[in-house]
């Protein structure tokens, strides 16, 4: 597996994996499967320990990120961000190989392919060695969608958002209802709480930070579902 150790938050279909050093965290980033689903490996540097976000496509280059030699670290988790098949067609896969713990929403778990271990909501939080990750409830593109944040300590803070939020807009939504639901929850639970210097890592395609999107969400709104 190729890996570029010069992150930008781009990566390509197929390509190289992406990976981002951080002082206790490692992020590594992968697009798999026809619908250009980003995956993200975290290890945590202490423990060797890991975590997936959406085991989405291709259990072999799966794989082949988290590695075959005897270094490789332990991948003790998979958390799936919310319920729409594109984000677990490699869940069960991945899960059964690694004897890792699987993780979601309880609203969005009944879809998934195998039962998680853990359900999770607003609030919670999930360990990636020793680190840890807080799970944020965003109610709108799914009803159990979550996003993950890992506040660095001597850094930003790393927002994995799923499908809920995009460098130009939140996720498709089919309800006005949903669609007010959701800009609520990314206004109030997101952009309120968190910085601009935030980084956030998307289910789809490149990342942004919140600085780059916050001038925007009344155009979000105006522009509607």
């Amino acid at each position: 597996m190729d890996v570029v150790e010069d992150y930008s938050g781009h990566v390509e279909p197929g390509g190289a994996a992406a990976r981002r050093e951080l002082d206790a965290l490692t992020i590594t980033k992968i697009s798999v499967g026809p619908m250009d689903n980003n995956a993200y490996l975290l290890v945590c540097k202490a423990t060797q320990e890991a975590l997936l976000i959406d085991a989405a496509n291709d259990p072999e280059r799966l794989s082949d990120l988290i590695g075959h030699d005897d270094n490789r670290p332990t991948l003790r988790t998979i958390v799936t961000t919310h319920q729409h098949q594109d984000h677990w067609e490699a869940l069960g896969a991945v899960a059964g190989a690694y004897g890792a713990n699987t993780i979601a929403h309880e609203e969005d778990a009944k879809p998934l392919p195998v039962p998680p271990d853990r359900y999770v909501t607003q609030g919670d939080t999930i360990p990636v060695g020793d680190c840890e990750l807080e799970v944020i409830h965003l109610r709108g593109h799914t009803p159990g969608s979550i996003a993950l944040l890992y506040r660095d300590p001597t850094g930003v803070p790393h927002l994995f958002t799923g499908d809920s939020l995009f460098p130009g807009g939140i996720g498709k939504t089919l309800t006005p209802e949903n669609f007010t639901s959701l800009l609520n929850d990314v206004s109030s639970r997101v952009f309120d709480k968190l910085p601009d210097e935030t980084w956030f890592y998307p289910g789809h395609g490149d990342d942004s930070t919140l600085g780059v999107q916050r001038p925007h969400l009344s155009e979000w709104r105006e522009r509607g579902w």
